[in-house]
């Protein structure tokens, strides 16, 4: 969204905290673990903001395009791509509307990007249409119902951020968005946003996971 544009100078401060490294770290670990990325592979990136998967996805050898419709995110993305001497082929363009032919892309992520979608079934479609028969779509998302969800529906940052223009869901909402039921589901970041810094490791996540509701899902669907 071009709502993001005000936050692309700002948006990867997140990562260089404690606990929004984790966060990426677990989520990224969800991802793959489901999407299992190959060397080769032709992967579209929707919404890929800062080009923070993008990036990832690329330096594991993928053929890696990223589409934005926030041109300052994109500006973001392609200095953090020359930069890393990588190449990757990012395009402002609108996920509801896609120029590129049927059956493009071996795969299609998405990630946290859904949310602030006003037509997701929408862009579920789109999707769909330009990934390839028997390729893999990995959506990912902030699972309402969480501490995270209740953290980022709260008042503060409903008034104060561009969570104010976001519509969370829940897994099950995530698997109805398309007529066909995901292949595969998951859900990490089972560690509060207030959890103490010297607290965040991947055993307390592990030991959370048995009684919390992840704060991110993620969903698999092959065509």
């Amino acid at each position: 969204m071009k709502i993001f544009d005000s936050e692309a100078n700002l948006y990867d401060s997140w990562y260089d905290t404690k606990i929004g490294s984790f966060a990426d770290q677990v989520q990224t670990e969800l991802a793959f673990s489901l999407l299992k990325p190959e060397k080769g592979m032709r992967i579209l990136d929707v919404g890929c903001g800062t080009g923070n998967f993008s990036i990832k996805l690329a330096k594991k050898g993928l053929d890696v395009t990223g589409i934005d419709v926030s041109e300052e995110m994109l500006k973001v993305a392609e200095n953090k791509a020359k930069e890393e001497g990588i190449n990757i082929n990012f395009i402002n363009m609108d996920a509801h509307d896609m120029t590129f032919e049927d059956n493009s892309f071996d795969a299609v992520i998405s990630m946290a990007v859904i949310e602030f979608i006003d037509k997701p079934e929408r862009i579920l479609n789109e999707i769909f249409r330009v990934v390839k028969k028997g390729g893999k779509i990995l959506i990912g998302t902030i699972n309402r119902d969480s501490k995270w969800g209740e953290l980022y529906q709260s008042k503060k940052f409903k008034e104060d951020s561009v969570f104010k223009y976001a519509s969370l869901k829940t897994m099950e909402e995530l698997g109805n968005l398309y007529p066909e039921k995901p292949k595969a589901t998951g859900q990490c970041l089972f560690i509060p946003p207030d959890m103490p810094e010297d607290k965040i490791s991947m055993d307390i996540e592990r030991q959370l996971s048995t009684s919390e509701r992840g704060g991110f899902l993620c969903a698999l669907w092959v065509k």
